[in-house]
C-alpha cells in the first residue's frame, strides 16, 4: 500500500522542499495555537510578527522582523541548513512602585524560526535593525550550499 500525502501524489514522490515547507506550516499551527489570552496568565514572552519574500532582482530572500523595544544587541541571528533562527529578549522596563491597571505588553524571550524555501548564501547575508524592525537579505545559492551554522552580524541603522 502507498502512503498518500496530497491527493494523486505518492509521498515516495514528493519533493523534499514540499515536505519541509509542510512542516514549517504545521510547527507555525502548532504555535499559534499555543497563543492563549493574555489574561489566563498562562503566557510568557512575545512571538514577533514576521514577512518573508523572494525577489527575483537582485535574486535574494528577505525576511523582515517586527522586533519594537528590543535592543539590537540582544538579537541572535543564525543562518543554518534552509532555516533562519532569530532569538532574543524584549525586556520589561523596571519602574519602582508600579502598581499595573493594565498589561497587555508582552515581554521576555523569543524565538523565531522560518524555513527557507531555497538554498541561500550565508556570505552574503547582511542584516539591519531600524526602527523596531529586523531586515535579512540572503542572497539565492547558485550551487548547492555548505551545511555550517552561521550567525549574521546586525548593524544598526541611524
Amino acid at each position: 500500500m502507498r502512503r498518500i500525502l496530497r491527493p494523486g501524489v505518492p509521498l515516495a514522490t514528493m519533493a523534499r522542499r514540499d515536505i519541509d515547507r509542510l512542516q514549517g506550516e504545521i510547527e507555525e499551527l502548532f504555535a499559534d495555537l499555543w497563543q492563549v489570552p493574555r489574561f489566563s496568565g498562562a503566557r510568557h514572552g512575545f512571538r514577533p510578527h514576521v514577512d518573508c519574500f523572494h525577489t527575483a532582482e537582485p535574486h535574494q530572500l528577505t525576511v523582515v522582523v517586527e522586533l519594537p523595544g528590543v535592543d539590537a544587541e540582544s538579537v541572535e541571528v543564525v543562518v543554518e541548513e534552509r532555516s533562519l533562527t532569530i532569538a532574543g529578549e524584549r525586556r520589561r522596563p523596571r519602574v519602582e512602585g508600579q502598581v499595573y491597571q493594565q498589561m497587555e505588553i508582552a515581554y521576555g524571550p523569543f524565538q523565531r524560526r522560518i524555513q527557507l524555501s531555497e538554498d541561500v548564501d550565508v556570505s552574503g547575508a547582511s542584516a539591519g535593525y531600524d526602527r523596531g524592525l529586523l531586515t535579512v537579505t540572503m542572497p539565492i545559492a547558485e550551487r548547492q550550499p555548505q551545511r555550517e551554522r552561521v550567525p549574521i552580524a546586525i548593524r544598526r541603522s541611524s
